[in-house]
């Protein structure tokens, strides 16, 4: 049941990176050779460590929003998981007849996918903080 479920997590983010392929692809070679040329112009020979310019906020925040992009599809993919692996939980505690066994299995179902649930929230609030306090220094 776990291996399916790893399968099939792997086969959406799979999915999902092919799908940004193309995106990285089809920019056009025009904003490419732009984009060099102000970068190129903006170089501050007194500052190399940390060039000025507004190439490089542009780029900076184009990274950030595709990062951002990226933490809330794969938190909304965590979140269906976890709401199906509540369901399933469920059912089975509903089933186990009494079993000792299914109930405590079932239970750790429903708690793991809780606790999954949590981690992701806390995992996408601090992605949002870190990116947030990158874009501002």
């Amino acid at each position: 049941m776990i291996k399916r479920l790893f399968l099939a997590i792997g086969i959406l983010a799979s999915l999902f990176i092919a799908q940004l392929a193309p995106l990285a692809a089809a920019q056009d070679v025009t904003t490419q050779i732009q984009g060099g040329l102000c970068a190129g112009s903006n170089l501050d020979l007194n500052n190399i460590d940390n060039p000025t310019g507004s190439c490089n906020n542009d780029a900076l925040q184009r990274v950030n929003n595709i990062i951002r992009h990226i933490v809330n599809i794969l938190s909304a993919i965590v979140g269906v998981v976890a709401v199906i692996m509540i369901i399933i939980g469920g059912f089975r505690y509903i089933t186990s007849g009494g079993n000792d066994t299914s109930i405590t299995s079932a239970k750790n179902t429903i708690l793991y996918a809780v606790i999954g649930l949590v981690i992701v929230a806390l995992a996408q609030v601090l992605v949002h903080f870190v990116l947030r306090n990158i874009t501002n220094s």
